[in-house]
Order: structure tokens, then sequence, then C-alpha cells
């Protein structure tokens, strides 16, 4: 009974940490109860539902107030363009909030609920969706610069993935980025730091700008030409970082960081001074915090809401110890076995000596892994609610991804010269933010919900009444989709999330030329065992030429298609590895048959007895396309692929934003890619074909339905007359269908938010 009391005083969130905690009790090992106990008290502090947390009732009609009155202490005169339907609001919070456009059902169930509800009830549907995750991870990556294919970059995107499915509050996901040390991938958030390869020049300047808005590395040269920072202020801040040390085992291909006991950071900088005379700078933050001896009204809601749920987590623990008594006679009956069993081999009941050895190998890592004490106490101090910097920097880019334009331009650039168009809005995002904890789901919902965000666009008026009325937030900018948005709102809109074809309709075949290796007169072929090929790291085409059989290859390069992370998957292995004992100076030592593979593979005088000879081969294969979500993939993408022609960045330098101008190679992979061909075909299992196959084509019901999957709208009547033109030149009515559909893809309506 005190369990179930327990837990129906928690949230959502706070309930499963407990029930798994429960569950995990009946393990029968003390220490794992502790364990468990203290990662329930992290997941109290780190995991209350977004919902909960905004008991203070802040809303988006409270920000429009503000900004209204903002407004009209600046004298905006011009009349603030109307906000948009019904439709062009779901089309516009789905592609913000979950990555793509409703489909043809979600627009039917949001249509069937009531007016005055919709936009909230959508809010909220939108915001528990599993793609709410996905999309904001893509947000944080490119904000943090993760890379899946640096080192510990794939952990470190499946990490963020897991801290905004749990509600981790994003002053704890700072700090843990910006204090973390230990093993690539087996410390997921070390891959901030590894990132500029521990670099504390480098991290001082991405740090500043990414957590803080403040762009510092210009002073790491000279002092800042245009800004109030020294090249002494940047010195300091950079010594926050001096004693990281980034080192790589060659044997065991181990990326990791520690910390060492002298500064790599000295004053004067080197050429400055001779190098008898240089000593290592003490740490110096940037910036002053508000006074301790005041609290203002938001720090004072932090601070009691974080009691409570200190206060809750205090009571859960309580609970669990009214099992200690079970728990000790489950010891006992264990030890009692195992003396029982002592000669006879390994006991089933060998428990506590397997609790023993996983806790020590936890031991081990986590003291290799210890967070860095200066850095610790830098994200202590940038992640303060104290710091002004931190909210409002990240409210800032929260909003300009939302609405289109910051309250500061650069979103990354604030400074006494380079001042909020609207601070007072600003401010009461930046303390609501603080007040509900940091939480990301409340910051999004008032937004979203907001009149700024819910505006349409000015059109017909002078460009400078526009650009009044857009820095006034009383009319939208023109926003282009993210280009993972794109792409997952053509597989959307053409039904390629699943196969929409049979099997074996779709047969083609094609011919390839190939390369073949043969050897050459009086020689033979080199025998090379296959599995050990595969352990030199050649892969299948290697063994297939070095067997001198043809190298076969896909219908083609494709540049719409990606290698796709399990985020699950990683994160297991992460965990796994932090669970091992240290292995980092353990050397890896191959076997003979490995090296002798090895070097025959790569031994030049073996690639000699090579020719190689073009044959022309055909084969047949299925091409019936099905996409996976670009949100998945591993990131950035190839330089050639679609997500990065549309604007995806390569995540290598601090401060740059994706370029969303149009450029011809962008057209011609709409007009002409694999993609947008198969999503404007009808295929079998679309309800489209239905209204397509029948003895009398229901056309209008169909063109209807193909604007609301493309366009998220009904088209107008003489919309309606150029569709049925356009499906009539067709050869047949699917494949006029199909060119309608194309070209609705390949429309600026359609990349464009209404």
């Amino acid at each position: 009974m005190t369990d179930l009391v327990a837990t129906t005083s928690l949230s959502a969130c706070q309930r499963r940490v407990f029930l798994r905690q429960r569950e995990f009790r009946t393990v029968n090992t003390r220490w794992m109860r502790l364990f468990l106990g203290a990662a329930l008290a992290v997941g109290l502090a780190t995991g209350t539902r977004g919902a909960e947390l905004s008991a203070a009732g802040a809303t988006g009609a409270d920000v429009s107030q503000i900004l209204n009155r903002e407004n009209a202490e600046l004298k905006i005169e011009l009349k603030p363009v109307d906000l948009v339907d019904d439709m062009a609001y779901l089309r516009r919070v789905s592609v913000d909030l979950i990555g793509r456009i409703p489909s043809h059902e979600e627009i039917q169930e949001y249509m069937a609920w009531a007016p005055g509800e919709r936009r909230s009830k959508i809010v909220d549907k939108l915001m528990s969706d599993p793609r709410f995750v996905d999309r904001w991870t893509t947000f944080f990556a490119d904000m943090l610069r993760l890379r899946s294919n640096s080192p510990g970059g794939a952990a470190a995107l499946a990490f963020v993935h897991q801290a905004l499915q749990d509600e981790m509050p994003y002053d704890e996901l700072a700090k843990r980025f910006i204090s973390a040390n230990g093993k690539a991938g087996a410390v997921p958030e070390v891959a901030y730091v590894l990132g500029d390869n521990a670099d504390p020049m480098a991290l001082a300047g991405a740090t500043a700008q990414i957590f803080m808005g403040l762009r510092i590395s210009c002073a790491q040269c000279h002092d800042h030409p245009f800004d109030k920072w020294t090249r002494q202020d940047f010195y300091g801040f950079a010594a926050y970082f001096g004693k990281t040390r980034r080192y790589e085992n060659d044997f065991t291909n181990t990326v990791y960081t520690q910390e060492v006991n002298a500064s790599s950071v000295l004053w004067p900088p080197q050429g400055d001074a001779p190098d008898s005379e240089r000593k290592p700078v003490d740490p110096k933050f940037l910036v002053g915090l508000i006074e301790a001896s005041a609290t203002p009204d938001f720090i004072a809601r932090l601070d009691g809401k974080r009691q409570t749920e200190a206060e809750l987590a205090e009571a859960a623990l309580a609970a669990t110890e009214k099992a200690d008594s079970i728990d000790d006679l489950l010891l006992d009956a264990a030890d009692t076995a195992l003396k029982a069993s002592k000669g006879r081999g390994k006991s089933a009941f060998d428990i506590a000596a397997e609790a023993k050895k996983d806790r020590e190998a936890i031991d081990l890592n986590a003291a290799m892994s210890k967070a860095s004490e200066s850095r610790t106490a830098l994200a202590d101090l940038i992640a303060s609610p104290r710091n002004r910097y931190f909210a409002r920097s990240f409210v800032n880019r929260v909003w300009a991804d939302l609405v289109g334009r910051g309250f500061v331009e650069p979103i990354d650039d604030f400074s006494d010269s380079n001042t909020p168009t609207h601070p007072q809005t600003l401010d009461f995002l930046a303390n609501e933010f603080v007040a509900t904890g940091f939480q990301f789901k409340p910051l999004i919902k008032m937004v979203v919900t907001s009149e700024p965000y819910q505006r349409g666009q000015a059109v017909g008026l002078p460009e400078l009444d526009q650009e009044e009325l857009r820095a006034a937030f009383l009319a939208a900018p023109a926003r282009r989709m993210l280009s993972e948005v794109m792409y997952d709102s053509i597989i959307t809109a053409g039904h390629l999330f699943d196969y929409k074809h049979p099997k074996g309709a779709n047969m083609k075949t094609v011919t390839d030329r190939i390369r073949v290796a043969v050897p050459r007169e009086g020689e033979e072929l080199a025998a090379v065992p296959q599995d050990l090929a595969a352990t030199a790291g050649q892969g299948a085409a290697m063994k297939r030429q070095m067997a001198g059989q043809p190298q076969m290859r896909g219908p083609g390069y494709n540049l719409e298609s990606g290698i796709e992370l399990d985020f699950d998957a990683v994160l297991k292995k992460a965990k796994e590895e932090a669970t091992e004992a240290v292995q980092v100076e353990k050397m890896a030592v191959k076997s003979a048959e490995e090296l002798e593979a090895e070097r025959m593979l790569t031994d030049t005088s073996n690639r000699r007895r090579f020719r190689y000879v073009y044959k022309t081969v055909e084969r047949t294969f299925d091409d019936n396309p099905m996409f996976g979500s670009s949100f998945r993939m591993a990131s950035p993408a190839n330089p050639e692929h679609f997500i990065r022609i549309f604007g995806q960045t390569d995540r290598t330098q601090v401060g740059v934003t994706r370029d969303h101008a149009p450029s011809m190679r962008q057209a011609l992979m709409m007009l002409n890619g694999k993609m947008t061909h198969e999503a404007s075909r009808v295929g079998p299992f679309e309800p489209m074909h239905k209204l397509l196959s029948g003895k009398e084509p229901q056309l209008d019901q169909a063109i209807e339905l193909a604007y609301l999957e493309i366009l998220t709208r009904k088209p107008q009547d003489e919309e309606v007359e150029l569709a049925r033109s356009i499906v009539d030149e067709g050869e047949s009515v699917l494949e006029g269908m199909a060119d309608l559909r194309w070209v609705l893809l390949n429309s600026n309506e359609f990349r464009y938010l209404p």
C-alpha cells in the first residue's frame, strides 16, 4: 500500500522510474537497489513531465499580450496580418513539431474536433508523438554540432534523443555536455569536447557562443574590435578547458578525454613573452550573475519546484526501505546456498558474486570518466538560473526556429551593440523557461500558441512595410521547410514510408559494365580466407574481387537514401561499454591469421598479380522503394545527399546556420530525383488508387485528395479545372495523376510554410 501511495503522487515519468526500481528490487541484491535509488533521484530531477511544470499558467496569450504592448511602445502603426486558418496552422505546426506535413487521416481527425479547441489539442497531440523527439534531436544536433561520423558522435545523438524522450531539463543537458570526460561512445556527452579535439581555445569560443550567445572567438588573437571582450577575458574563459586532454589508443581505436594537473592555457600568449615567464591562467567567467542576495520570482518558483521534487524523491526512496528485511532474507538464503554448493561448480544462486563484479566494473569506469572539476564549475556557472545569457540565448534560438527570426539576430550574437528588438517578451519567455525547470515542451507550447507564430505572411504591401511587420512579429516571414522536413514530407505525401506496390510489380532489368580481377598468365590468384578478409575490413566487394568474381552494385548512386541510426541500439552499446572494466590502455593483439590476411590484402606485390577486364552483365531487380525518416539517418549526410543539398551543414563550424537559398541543384533534384518520381506514382496500396481504378474514376475526389495530401488544403475551382486538364493529358488516368502530383510537389507552396 505504501508503494501505491508513493507512486500516485508522482508524475507519469517519475512513476515509470519508481516502478522500474521496484521491478529491479526483485533481483535480490542490495547494491542494485541503492544504485537505482540514486537513479531515481536523478530521474525525478530531470524527467518531470512538461505539462505538469506549467503550473504558473503562462500561455501563448501572455506572450502575445507582452509583445503587443512592446509594439505599442515602439509606435508600430501598421495593421497586423491576420492569423492563418485552421488548415494552414495544422500544416505549419506539424512541420515544426514532428518534422513532416500531416497525413490525410490526421487532417480528418483535426477537422473533426471543435473549432475552438483544435489548435490546443493538436499541439498536445504532436508533442506526445514519437516524431517530436526525432525532429528536435536534429535541432540540438545542429546547435551542438554533433556528427555521427566523429568519435562518439552517434552515441551523443542517441543520448540527446533519449534525453528529449525523458524530458531532461535543458540545464542538466548542457551541464553534461560541458563537463563530461571519458571514452567516446561509452560516455556519449564527451562527443562535444572531442568535436573540437579538446582544444581549449576552440572550446572556449564555441561554448560561449552556443550556450550564452556570446561571440568571443575574435578575442583569441586580439582585443575584440567591436565588443567589450579582451584577450585576457578569452584566455580566462579558455582556462576552464585547459586541463582536459584528448587521447587516442591506436591498438584499440579508442578515443577518450582525461584531466591532467597542468593547464595548457598560459599567459602571456605564446610569442608575447619568453616561455619561462608564461604562467597558467586562472579560470575566469565572462559575465556577472544575479546576486545571491536577490531572488527574483522566476528563481523562487524554480527553487520551490525543485524542492518539491526532492521531497517526492525522498519519500519514494523511503518507501523502498520497507523491503529491506525481505532483501536481507533473500541475500542470506543466497549465501547459504553458495556455501552448500561449494565444490560443485558455479551455483545458480551466485548472485552476490555477480553483483560485486558488475559493481566493480562500474566503479572502475566511473573513475576513468570522472567529470572535469574546472569544467563542472564552468557548467554550473553557465547553466545557472542566475545567468541571464543562458536562458535568453536558448529561448532566442527556439523562437527563431519556430517563428522565422529571433529577438536577436544573428541568434548567437548577444552584445551591447546588438540588443533584442523586444527585450520584455524575450525576458518573459526566458523567465518562464527557468521557472518551469528549464523544460522544453512548455516553452514550445508557449511559442506555437502565441499570435506571432500563428500570423500569416504580409502580401501585397510595399517591401519596407512588410519588413517592418516582420521585425515587429506582426507578420510571418517566408520559411522554407528544413531539408529533413522536406524529405519526410515528400515521403508522407507519396506514401513511401511503406511499400505501395505489390511484390514483383516493378521488375526492372539494368545493364552494368563492371571490372573483374583475373590472374595474369602463368599465375594463380592468392587464396584469401573470406572470413579473414572480412576481418581485415575489406567487405564483400573486395572478397568477390579477390576471388575473380564480378563486383555487383546497386542501380546507380542514390542521392536520397542514407544509413539509418538505431538510437536504442546505439545507447545500449554505449551502456555496455560503460559497465566494462577500463580497457583504454589494453593492447588488442591480432591473431597471426588476421595479420596475414591484412598483409595479403594490402601488399602491393600481391596486387600486381592481377589484371582487370571489363564485362557487361544484366541483372533484374524489383524496383519497389520504401524510404525511412531522414531524422534517423546518420548525420551530417554525404555532401551530395538530398538533405545536404537543401541546407544541412557539415556541423564543423560554430555559428554556421542552414542556407535556405534556392539553387539549380535543388531544382534538378526535385524535378528529376527518384524520391519525387516515386512519390508522384500512384500505387495500388494507396487510397487514391481506389478512386482512379474503377470503371468510372472519381477524378474530382482524387484531385481533392492530392491537394490535401500534398498541400494540406482543398483546391479552388479553377485549380480543379487545371488539374483535370493535366490528368487528361496523361497516357492513362494513373499516369495523369502522377503528373499532377509531380507538379504539386515541385511547387513553391509545397516547399514553403503557409
